[in-house]
């Protein structure tokens, strides 16, 4: 949902395609001296129908905040292995909260949907079914908790596998997402052109990651506010009344051999790096830790290169190994 991503690796990948269409202006000199070490252990899955491994790791590193130096790690994740104590089905997600009560958010929801999805009967027999009523009911607890919503929440990636199929819950950065708030009232501007430095007439919405750092955001009609970069969140109170849902839009990825992994990260890695840069880098290690350990600095790198700030970074890598055929 929102800013977080998956992405899935087949054998034989596209090329990458060259240059960096994010860069942004900005003082970038003061440079901290942070050492990304990798994860201390990777953890192994047997999914025993249709009897294939998988082996993951994760890493979740806090943002560097010069004005900021006590500001928390807003980023949560959930790995939770044989749900329902079931080894068939197991729950990755990485939830990347926003706002004055981000972290409180993202740590609710990482909690609530993978325990939501536990006690689901339904689960099984209809997996997109139980994952929408889970991110629904959890937000509709978000707003009835003491943790204040109203300007805060938390945009979610999520994988469900059940044998040997994923079922991903994210949200699409698509133009009929973008007409889609704004039949609900939303204005879709980016910052420049709701200051008028900028066109409002001319159309931002484009590809995802082709945006730079001025990325269309949503405005109630006569207010500077909520300027949610993301259409999809639990939470957000507000910006419901502009569009703004909890419902995720949920893929389903039947595995074969030529899935050599998946990776369920927040923004912080996907900010300055292509999926596919991401997708290469990854393969490159035969151990997931070290693919965590180098996409986290690599982003951390370029974040600094081209901002004088990180986000949080979280990243989760899942190996899928000896799944054939038959």
């Amino acid at each position: 949902m929102g800013c977080v991503q998956c992405k899935c690796c087949r054998r034989y990948p596209p090329s990458s395609s060259s240059g960096d269409s994010h860069r942004r202006g900005g003082d970038a000199k003061v440079k901290p001296n942070v050492v990304v070490q990798k994860p201390p252990l990777s953890s192994s899955i047997q999914v025993p129908s249709p009897n294939f491994d998988m082996v993951y790791s994760v890493l979740s590193q806090r943002g560097y905040y010069p004005d900021s130096p006590d500001k928390e790690n807003q980023d949560a994740y959930c790995i939770k292995t044989e749900l329902q104590g079931n080894p068939n089905v197991h729950f990755f997600g990485v939830f990347d909260g926003h706002g004055v009560f981000g972290t409180q958010c993202s740590s609710f929801v990482k909690e609530r949907v993978v325990e939501m999805l536990s006690e689901d009967p339904a689960l099984l027999q209809d997996p997109e079914k139980a994952y929408k009523s889970a991110f629904l009911r959890v937000n509709e607890e978000l707003h009835e908790s003491e943790i204040d919503d109203s300007m805060s929440g938390t945009t979610a990636i999520t994988v469900l596998v059940v044998g040997d199929k994923i079922y991903v819950a994210n949200t699409p950065f698509r133009e009929d997402e973008c007409e889609r708030v704004k039949a609900c009232g939303a204005r879709v501007m980016t910052v420049d052109q709701v200051e008028g430095l900028k066109d409002p007439n001319i159309q931002t919405w484009a590809n995802e990651e082709s945006e730079g750092g001025d990325p269309p955001r949503l405005w109630v009609q006569n207010g500077m506010y909520p300027g949610t970069a993301f259409t999809r969140s639990v939470g957000d109170c507000t910006a419901e009344g502009i569009g703004v849902t909890a419902e995720p839009e949920v893929s389903i990825v039947h595995l074969s051999p030529n899935h050599l992994f998946f990776v369920v990260a927040s923004d912080g890695i996907f900010e300055f790096l292509p999926s596919q840069a991401v997708v290469d880098m990854v393969g490159r290690y035969a151990d997931p830790r070290d693919g965590c350990a180098a996409a986290t600095a690599e982003s951390y790198k370029l974040w600094l290169e081209h901002e004088n700030r990180t986000d949080d970074i979280t990243i989760i890598i899942v190996q899928i190994k000896n799944l054939s055929n038959e």
